[in-house]
């Protein structure tokens, strides 16, 4: 599935995405089209409150225009497509058109959605910051989620491979879990990194396992295979032939959430859609899933590598 908010139907298979630095749908037709000035127009945005760089330039730029006062160099290039498509990523802003659209009419249609386009940029802005912050320097005491909460690494060579242990007088605040690592003080980045991954990865195998159990039983479905997914685009997916993919970066996100991404799939397995006899199957087990969906796309994941 592209990196998008707005899930897409496969062949014989649908996919959750997850919260990625692609923008949003525009209204209507083409999921990320904007249609020529004379197909009619959206919704208008929200006004953008700017507070990032006087320009915004996308790193393969090659045209520019004045939103709102503010400039922005984006990148352009044809494509064979009906409509205007535009891209807000954590690079800036892409517009793809058709060859038969003259630049005065791509231009006509930014200016129409300029708000809105200069409020994603924003917000990716901040997205790009954030993931900055986010990314993990592996030595003994680096911190990371692990089920909502966090865990923090201790480098112990007196260990076999990785010991969760959790401390149940913790004061308020402070972590209670520690994963003892089997290396040595010493140990390169690389070898920490793969130890901890290795185990986040047996964790969440599983913990799906048991949690696709749970709700295949309430569901009334019957999945065929589980399989981990180190997708950068999706949390999970679910096939026609019972076939079920979770992204193993899930492990970071309390049960809660985990459970919403579990029942998504298994409930595809009764409606291969999106439509509202799907969502019902969803609310069915999973009641405050809307929340559960919105905290979903709103987290940035710790930058592991």
């Amino acid at each position: 599935m592209k990196k998008s908010r707005a899930s897409e139907l496969l062949p014989a298979q649908l996919s959750l995405p997850f919260a990625s630095g692609e923008a949003p749908a525009a209204p209507g037709g083409d999921p990320r089209a904007l249609p020529p000035p004379s197909g009619g127009s959206g919704a208008k945005a929200p006004e953008a409150t700017l507070r990032a760089p006087a320009i915004w330039r996308h790193p393969r730029a090659s045209r520019e225009i004045r939103l709102d006062g503010h400039p922005v160099a984006y990148e352009f290039r044809r494509a064979k497509r009906r409509s205007i498509g535009f891209v807000v990523s954590t690079e800036g802003l892409s517009v793809s058109a058709p060859r038969w659209v003259a630049l005065a009419e791509v231009e006509s249609a930014l200016q129409g959605k300029a708000a809105w386009i200069l409020r994603k940029l924003v917000e990716q802005d901040e997205r790009n910051k954030r993931l900055q912050q986010s990314r993990v320097a592996w030595h003994d005491g680096t911190s990371l989620p692990y089920l909502g909460e966090t865990v923090i690494v201790v480098l112990d060579a007196r260990v076999s491979g990785a010991v969760l242990n959790t401390d149940p007088h913790a004061l308020p605040g402070v972590p209670r879990l520690t994963l003892h690592v089997g290396l040595p003080q010493q140990a390169a980045p690389e070898q920490i990194r793969d130890a901890v991954q290795s185990w986040l990865q047996q964790q969440a195998r599983q913990l799906f396992e048991a949690r696709c159990r749970h709700f295949a039983a309430q569901l009334g479905v019957r999945y065929e295979r589980l399989a981990l997914s180190s997708a950068q685009t999706r949390w999970g997916s679910a096939s026609a032939d019972g076939s079920i993919r979770l992204n193993w970066r899930l492990i970071h996100f309390a049960l809660p959430t985990i459970d919403y991404v579990v029942a998504h799939e298994l409930a595809h397995l009764r409606e291969m859609n999106h439509s509202p006899r799907f969502w019902e199957v969803v609310r069915s087990v999973m009641p405050d899933y809307e929340q559960l969906r919105g905290h979903l796309k709103d987290t940035v994941l710790p930058q592991l590598d």
